[in-house]
């Protein structure tokens, strides 16, 4: 149930606290007095669109902030896996709205995307607005309602989740065959860049060793000829080569050495060097043989790197590496069409499965269905002939519909006041017939649905005299089992309820509870008008005697 509600800057409300009891609760006041926006406000709280046109003039900011006890833990699922305290007790929804346009949403003190209040909203409340009997016509309230009175909860989940994975599969088939379709197509063309590439026998950085060779082939005399020179320079036929050289230097100084002893030192740099002289002379000398002069061997070297240039122009790759993986992207497109293939064969197989268990589940929706709707037609028949439409015929009619996620079945409700010839709904209702259509519905759907709150806009509109009286009966045995918040203006309604609050409006609108004399006026009021009459208070403390 709602416990409180707590509003400040919205529209024409400056600063708004009040507390809800038990049972039924009247909410009555003038024309334009503000009694929609409370519920404008209130909707805040179960995910509604906001804008800053709700920001009072002036004001930052609005805050709508509402407490909620609980019966169950129903929720508590949805709150673990969000990550969102819960508290078995109560809830404490607050949504921020600034003057930029954005709002900010609070569960319990945690901030929450604004689809977390629209998932828990069912659970608390259930608002019916003025305009709302136009859902009447709606087929899948309809259908909704007739489920909820059959016990389908469990089976409608059942047949969602069988129609998801049926429809998850034939996407995925639909796919797999545009994708074999799209191979099959292009697979000449696929097959013949593949075979170009693999003849090409890739590798990753052959193209930077061929060109090295080419550069050293290319080069051949010269490179010889620039390293028999520095050979002639180590070893000359005639004369001490540098090795050589060196060798007899270093003679030469171990003699000066022990009369000379810090020429140590230059002894040992002399011999590393003739070391590494040495080492260098046949390095040059091994490097020198491998030098090849070979026309033969250029004219491969280039015509393979003429091959890999073309390739890599060819399909837009900048080195080996790219092309490599564009062989294996073909390779595996080609291998794809098979595999594809086995893949199609094995989805139709499970789609056949799970086509073949949505259709139970269906089957088993449809056979409740069938067996609910005559209790449920007859449950609101008698609810309507209680509200004075004494003859009123009312029938629900299970139709043939295309699959969907609650299964293959439609309803259409069939009315007609006179009871000879029931008609869609849609097409024979009046106003104030819809209205009690729609209490009757609301009535069975918060007895089977366990609603903690049901709040009416002026569900009565369109009713008066008995009837209106009977209304508020219904409304008041409603009460008796759940917390219902009414807005009306009719006195029959409003003297039923265990509270009475007026919506006031000066500067400001402003609610507050009236008890004693003060709500025998309002119901007063509502009677006769702004002239209140001893007769008028006379009538209203009859009705809240009846009461």
């Amino acid at each position: 149930m709602l416990r409180s509600l707590s509003i400040r800057n919205y529209i024409l409300i400056d600063s708004l606290e009040v507390s809800f009891p038990e049972g039924l609760c009247i909410v009555t006041g003038q024309t334009g007095a503000g009694k929609s926006i409370l519920l404008g406000a209130l909707s805040l709280l179960t995910g509604a669109k906001a804008d800053a046109t709700q920001i009072s003039a002036g004001a930052d900011n609005c805050v709508v902030e509402g407490e909620f006890s609980l019966k169950g833990d129903d929720l508590q699922p949805i709150f673990e896996e969000n990550g969102v305290e819960w508290d078995s007790d109560s809830i404490l929804i607050r949504r921020v709205l600034a003057r930029s346009g954005r709002s900010r949403c609070f569960v319990n003190d945690c901030p929450v995307p604004i689809g977390f209040l629209s998932s828990i909203a069912s659970h608390l409340v259930d608002i019916h607005s003025q305009h709302q009997t136009a859902v009447l016509t709606d087929k899948r309230f309809q259908l909704s309602l007739l489920d909820n009175f059959a016990g389908n909860t469990d089976a409608l989940k059942d047949c969602a989740d069988a129609y998801k994975a049926l429809s998850a599969l034939r996407k995925d088939l639909a796919e797999t065959k545009e994708k074999l379709e799209r191979i099959s197509t292009e697979r000449d063309y696929i097959s013949a860049q593949f075979r170009q590439l693999e003849d090409a026998r890739l590798r990753e950085g052959e193209l930077a060793e061929l060109e090295i060779e080419q550069s050293q082939l290319a080069n051949a005399e010269s490179i010889k000829e620039s390293l028999g020179g520095i050979e002639q320079l180590f070893d000359p036929e005639e004369g001490l080569g540098v090795e050589a050289s060196l060798k007899e230097a270093s003679r030469l100084l171990d003699r000066v050495v022990p009369f000379v002893p810090e020429l140590a030192d230059i002894s040992d740099r002399l011999r590393s060097a003739r070391i590494e002289i040495s080492d260098l002379a046949e390095t040059i000398s091994a490097q020198n043989e491998k030098i090849s002069i070979s026309r033969e061997r250029l004219e491969q070297v280039e015509e393979r790197m003429s091959l890999l240039y073309s390739l890599l122009k060819k399909f837009s790759c900048a080195d080996e590496a790219e092309l490599i993986a564009k062989r294996d992207d073909y390779s595996s497109q080609l291998f794809d069409s098979t595999a594809l293939e086995d893949k199609i064969t094995s989805l139709e197989k499970q789609i056949n499965t799970a086509q073949k268990k949505y259709e139970d589940i269906c089957a088993t929706l449809h056979t409740a269905r069938e067996k609910a709707a005559p209790a449920f037609s007859s449950r609101i028949r008698t609810m309507l002939r209680s509200l004075e439409l004494d003859r009123a015929a009312f029938e629900v009619e299970v139709q043939q519909a295309e699959p969907n996620a609650s299964g293959s079945d439609a309803v259409c409700y069939l009315f007609d006041a006179a009871g000879v010839r029931p008609a869609d709904v849609a097409k024979c209702a009046s106003g104030g017939e819809r209205s009690r259509i729609m209490l009757c519905l609301k009535a069975v759907m918060a007895e089977f649905t366990g609603m903690p709150t049901m709040i009416f806009d002026e569900i009565d509109t369109g009713v008066s005299g008995s009837a209106a009286d009977a209304m508020g009966t219904l409304i008041c045995d409603m009460g008796r089992n759940m917390q219902v918040i009414a807005i009306t203006h009719l006195p029959q309604v409003a003297a039923k309820g265990n509270a009475h609050f007026v919506v006031e409006k000066t500067d400001t609108t402003t609610l507050r509870r009236v008890e004693g004399e003060e709500r025998v006026r309002e119901i007063a009021r509502l009677l006769s008008g702004a002239d209140i009459t001893p007769e008028a208070i006379a009538n209203a403390k009859s009705l809240l005697n009846k009461a």
